[in-house]
């Protein structure tokens, strides 16, 4: 049968699709993947931190050589470039240590992801063997020890030099990760440079290290600063190409960046908003996005930011979300004792037909979610005989939550 334009002759094709032309959408986007959180842009759409990545090359820059680079701690808010910077460095790196004849293997990790050492381990295996080792990592069924043995065959045998990120490693439950990477080679387990990037949105991440860790990963520290207005209407105006040409109005770029500027500061986030308008007007059947669109999108945007945070916990974190969501709908700006929390959860369990977890579990739950800061909570005095208890207030818009669980 004919073609013409990848299209059969005398096919009307599905109106089911009917919206979808040959780029993959329709009108609004051209370049959709500009605006995906992951993506690592070109060298002159990264805004604001040159100082910052001509500093961190200094510190991993050896490793292009074969030489020992240092290891790094990073710190600063979501969204304010860190993960965006050391991708942007160690894929130079590995590009100059290639021209130079020299092999650097790079890896990198989201902690918020892995489910515990062996997991972590296993995923910088698999991201640095190549069929070439003959190294087989599996995804599961084997101890961390063994993972770690496996890692070592393949740098000893097929790299001079390593970095790795280890990206929001607070989220692991200790630093032995951290311990056995950054003493690798002195401790005779390689004779490949190991470099390690931790990156942290808790400022006071090291006070938390053994003191063996913080002397393996040195004294070398970085602090990335929120992004203020300015630059974050770079940052969205260096990603206009991703919509079709004229399809932005005059003032979206303007309006974007300064709702998150007076907001948060974060990158992400602003990116996330401008995809998300870009979204809504997409499946309005709007042939541009207007300043409007802004605000219909911005609490899809904080709905899917609340999502990632609480990604690698376990699926009772939503009910306990849920559970304060709906009390904070009830009785606005109060704080909560959990007690009081735990029978809300009970019901949103009841209704999902889920079975509750011990009160002890939401206990740890209720922890996590605040470190994360999604909620805050205190310990409070019940006074004379009463003893102390803890309650929660939400940090986020219940609307929020409700979305994130539609």
């Amino acid at each position: 049968m004919a073609f013409e334009d990848g299209v059969r002759d005398g096919d009307d094709g599905d109106e089911l699709f009917e919206s979808i032309d040959d780029s993959g959408g329709n009108n609004i986007f051209s370049r959709r993947e500009l605006l995906d959180i992951d993506h690592v842009p070109d060298e002159n759409r990264i805004v604001g931190r040159d100082e910052q990545i001509q500093d961190l090359a200094k510190e991993l820059g050896p490793a292009v050589s074969g030489a020992p680079p240092n290891s790094v701690i990073i710190y600063g808010k979501t969204g304010s470039g860190k993960s965006l910077v050391t991708k942007h460095v160690m894929e130079r790196a590995r590009d100059e240590a290639d021209r130079r004849g020299n092999r650097l293997a790079t890896a990198t990790v989201d902690c918020s992801q892995a489910k515990g050492e062996a997991d972590t381990v296993q995923e910088i295996a698999t991201q640095v063997n190549h069929p070439s080792t003959g190294v087989h990592i599996p995804s599961r069924g084997i101890s961390a020890n063994e993972y770690y043995n496996r890692l070592w065959d393949i740098l000893n045998g097929f790299y001079d030099a390593a970095i790795i990120t280890l990206d929001e490693v607070d989220r692991l439950s200790d630093d032995n990760v951290l311990m056995i990477l950054s003493r690798a080679r002195e401790s005779g387990k390689i004779d490949v440079p190991i470099g390690i990037v931790a990156i942290s949105n808790k400022i006071n991440f090291r006070e938390k290290m053994t003191e063996r860790v913080k002397s393996s990963l040195g004294h070398h520290e970085f602090i990335f600063d929120p992004y203020d207005g300015t630059q974050l209407k770079e940052i969205l105006a260096n990603r206009q190409d991703a919509f079709e040409e004229g399809v932005l109005r005059e003032g979206v770029i303007a309006r974007a960046a300064a709702m998150a500027a007076n907001k948060h500061g974060d990158a992400r986030k602003a990116i996330r908003l401008l995809r998300h308008a870009g979204d809504y007007a997409e499946n309005n059947g709007y042939e541009a996005v207007e300043e409007t669109h802004l605000v219909q999108a911005q609490e899809q945007a904080e709905a899917d930011r609340l999502k990632e945070l609480i990604s690698g916990l376990p699926p009772h974190t939503r009910y306990v979300l849920l559970a304060l969501a709906n009390l904070t709908n009830q009785q606005p700006d109060d704080w909560f004792r959990t007690t009081v929390v735990y029978d809300m959860y009970t019901a949103v369990c009841e209704k999902s037909s889920a079975d509750p977890l011990s009160t002890d579990s939401i206990r740890g739950l209720l922890n996590e979610l605040a470190f994360l800061e999604v909620i805050e909570s205190n310990r409070e005095h019940g006074g004379m005989g009463k003893g102390t208890y803890k309650e929660h207030r939400l940090l986020w818009e219940p609307e929020i939550v409700f979305r994130m669980d539609a």
